[in-house]
Order: C-alpha cells, then sequence, then structure tokens
C-alpha cells in the first residue's frame, strides 16, 4: 500500500469522525428552519474540516514527500556503498578463488603426471613379463604341438605303411594265388587232355546231380545193365521190377564229353573261319552218334533196362552246340533210343523221376492202407459195442446218483428245523475215521 492510498484512508476515516460527532451532539428544536441551518452548519463544517484535512494531508504528504526522498536517497548512497564494497569482496573472492584453483590444478596436473608415470611404468613392466610369459608359453606349446605333430605323423607314416604293407602282402599273396590257380588251370588242361581224366571229369558231375535228387537205394554206379555182356554204365536209376523175382530195371545214363572236338570248334568260331567250324561241328556230330550206337549196343537190353538210355554232357555250352545241329537229338532218340541231356536237362529228368518214384510207392502202400483200414473197421465194431455196455453202465450210475440226490433233497427239508452244531463240538461227535474223510 503507497503513501496515496493511506492519507486517503486517514482522510475519510476524519470525515466519519466529525459525522458521528455531529450526530452525537443533542440536536435542538424540531423545526423546519433549524433543520436547514443545521443542515448548512453541518456541511460548512464538513466543507471546512474537509478543507483543513486537505491542507493538513497536502502539508503531510509534501512533507512525506521530501522525507521518503530524503530516506531514499541516503538509501541508495548506502546502497551503493554496500554495492561498491561487495564488489570489492567479491573481486577479491574471485581472485583468492583463481588463486586457490589455480594452485590446486597445478598440484592435480603434477599427481596426475606421477600417476600416470606410475601407471606407465606398472603397465610397461607387467606388458613386459606378460610378453617374456606368452613367449614362454608360445615355446612350450610349439614344442608340445611339435612333438604331437611327430607322434601323430610317425603314427600316420606307421599305419600308411603298415596299410601299404598289408596291401602288398595282399597283392602278393593274389599273385601267388593266381600263380597256383594258373598251375591249377595247367593242371586242369593236363588232366582234360587226357581221355580217361575227361571221362571221370563226367562222370563226378553226373554223381553229385544223381546226389542232389536221389536217395542211394534209387541208382547204382558202375551197373552191368546187359546180362553177360561185361560192359558196365557209368550210372543207373533203378526202376521197380514187375517180374515174379522182383528185379529192378535199370535206366542207363553214361557221362561223355568230346572235348578235342568241341575246341577245334571253339577254335575255328574265334578264328572266324567258316569252313573249319562247319568240318568241325560235322566231326563232334559224328563223334557224338558214334557214342550214342555204343551206349545202345553195350547198355540197351529191355526188359532188364529201359527201352532208352540217356548220353549226358556234362558242359552246358557243349549241349548247346550239340542241339544246334538239326535233326541229330531225333536221329539220336530214334535210331539209337537214346536222348541226350545237360547238366540242367538231366536234373529236371532226375525231378520228374523222384516224383514218379514218390507217386508208385503210393500205388503200392494203397494196398495195405486198405488192409489196414480193414482191420480198424473190425475193432471198430468191437468199440461200439465196449461203448454201448459203458452207455449202459453210466446210465445205471447216473438212476442211482439221481435217487441218491432225491434223498439228500428230503433229508435236508427234514432237517430244517435241527439247529446246526459248531464244527468243534460236530467233529467230537462225529470224528473222522480216515484218510478219505479227512480230504
Amino acid at each position: 500500500m503507497n503513501l496515496t492510498e493511506i492519507a486517503l484512508l486517514a482522510l475519510a476515516g476524519l470525515n466519519i469522525v466529525l459525522l458521528l460527532a455531529l450526530l452525537l451532539r443533542k440536536p435542538p428544536a424540531a423545526d423546519s428552519s433549524g433543520l436547514e441551518r443545521l443542515e448548512r452548519e453541518l456541511r460548512r463544517e464538513i466543507s471546512e474540516s474537509a478543507r483543513t484535512g486537505r491542507q493538513e494531508l497536502g502539508n503531510s504528504f509534501a512533507t512525506f514527500q521530501r522525507t521518503l526522498v530524503q530516506q531514499s536517497a541516503e538509501a541508495t548512497r548506502t546502497q551503493n556503498t554496500q554495492i561498491d564494497a561487495f564488489a570489492q569482496q567479491l573481486a577479491q573472492l574471485q581472485r583468492s578463488l583463481s588463486d586457490t584453483l589455480s594452485t590446486q590444478l597445478q598440484a592435480l596436473s603434477e599427481s596426475n603426471a606421477r600417476r600416470i608415470g606410475e601407471v606407465r611404468a606398472t603397465l610397461e613392466s607387467q606388458l613386459l613379463q606378460l610378453q617374456q610369459s606368452n613367449a614362454a608359453k608360445l615355446d612350450e606349446m610349439r614344442q608340445t604341438v611339435d612333438e604331437k605333430l611327430q607322434t601323430t605323423l610317425e603314427a600316420r607314416l606307421g599305419e600308411s605303411f603298415k596299410q601299404v604293407a598289408d596291401r602288398l602282402e595282399q597283392v602278393h599273396k593274389g599273385l601267388g594265388e593266381m600263380q597256383s590257380l594258373a598251375q591249377g588251370v595247367g593242371d586242369l588242361q593236363r588232366v582234360l587232355s587226357n581221355v580217361k581224366t575227361r571221362g571221370m571229369f563226367g562222370e563226378v558231375q553226373l554223381e553229385n546231380l544223381l546226389e542232389q535228387v536221389l536217395t542211394p537205394e534209387q541208382y547204382g554206379k558202375q551197373i552191368e545193365t546187359k546180362p553177360r555182356s561185361n560192359q558196365r554204365v557209368d550210372f543207373a536209376v533203378r526202376f521197380p521190377g514187375r517180374s515174379a523175382d522182383g528185379a529192378p530195371v535199370w535206366l542207363p545214363i553214361d557221362a561223355k564229353f568230346p572235348r578235342d572236338d568241341y575246341e577245334r570248334l571253339l577254335d575255328a568260331h574265334e578264328r572266324a573261319d567258316p569252313l573249319a567250324a562247319e568240318a568241325s561241328a560235322k566231326a563232334l556230330e559224328a563223334r557224338i552218334r558214334s557214342e550214342a550206337k555204343s551206349i545202345a549196343e553195350n547198355y540197351l537190353a529191355p526188359p532188364h533196362t529201359t527201352d532208352f538210355a540217356i548220353l549226358f554232357l556234362p558242359i552246358e555250352s557243349l549241349y548247346a552246340e550239340v542241339l544246334r545241329r538239326p535233326g541229330l537229338m531225333d536221329s539220336l532218340q530214334r535210331d539209337y533210343r537214346v536222348t541226350l541231356a545237360g547238366p540242367t536237362t538231366l536234373l529236371a529228368m532226375l525231378n520228374s523221376l523222384h516224383m514218379g518214384f514218390r507217386t508208385l510207392a503210393l500205388e503200392q502202400q494203397a494196398s495195405e492202407v486198405w488192409k489196414v483200414l480193414g482191420a480198424v473197421k473190425t475193432e471198430f465194431e468191437r468199440y461200439g459195442e465196449w461203448v454201448a455196455r459203458i452207455r449202459e453202465q453210466v446210465q445205471k450210475a447216473s438212476d442211482t446218483l439221481d435217487k441218491a440226490d432225491t434223498r439228500t433233497r428230503q433229508m435236508r427239508r427234514a432237517l430244517k428245523v435241527v439247529e446246526a452244531l459248531p464244527d468243534a463240538e460236530a467233529q467230537a461227535l462225529l470224528p473222522l475215521t480216515g484218510e478219505g474223510d479227512e480230504a
């Protein structure tokens, strides 16, 4: 609140006080002229008091203004003095603070420089130690790696050399086996060059085929199929005889291996010489015809033998080459009653013969089976009589059991009113007398 407002408030208060004072005065006799005069006096007094108050207030305000101006000037001078003093103190404080900061910064710089030097020295020494340690460890690692590489390399090289040695040994062994095989082939060549040995080769292969299909009782070896001829066939299959004496019927099988003629034929084919090939084929055909004629004359003698014989060729290629000759197979069967067979063909023939033997055995056993069935029928009739007797006895036993069951039910109905005793008292009154009762 400023001075003007304070003065106005004081003047208003003074007017209010004067007004109250006039009102509190004792009023004169109530007449209109007196009232008007009183009102005029009151107004005059109020205006005079207001004018006096305004004058006093103006004087007081002027005095207050002069005093305020003087106080403001003095306060400004005092404030300027204080500001100058504060500025001087602030300047001194700034200079002191600057000096202190400079001193501290210099000390801090020197301390940091010393510490940085110490840290640098420590780092250099540690780096030197680390380099020395790393160098030592690298040397150790290099030495270890060198040792392991050397050991691994030696082991791998040793294994490789061992494998190579094993392979070389296997190769050497294979070469030895090949040499042995070549020697064996040469021996086989020499063996097969002998006529008797070639015959043995065919006989061995024929015997293997017979052993695979037939039982030893179903064929024979070196059999004189033609009586009193002193000629023995290589193998003969035994057929059941139908004569009274039970003598068997033989199927002659003779193995032949015309190797020389066959090799000349192969050589002619390799040389692409048709004339030589045709001549060799004719020679082979003549040889086969000659062997078939010999088999027919020496081994076929019906009814002691079958009406035909088998000429066995032990090599499939030889058998196929013979079959290629037109009309040769039919001519041998028609003229000499001889059938050609290779290993596969003979195996099929032997299987067929084996099935025929089984069928014949079943036919021979059929009569015996009928006899056994007749005996079983006779015994079955007796068995029927025994079953009838057993049925009568069982029926009687069943009737007896039914009667016993009926009597048991009647006894239970009669004993319903009787109270049952405990097991101990019942056993005391009716003791067990035998093992069957105890059970």
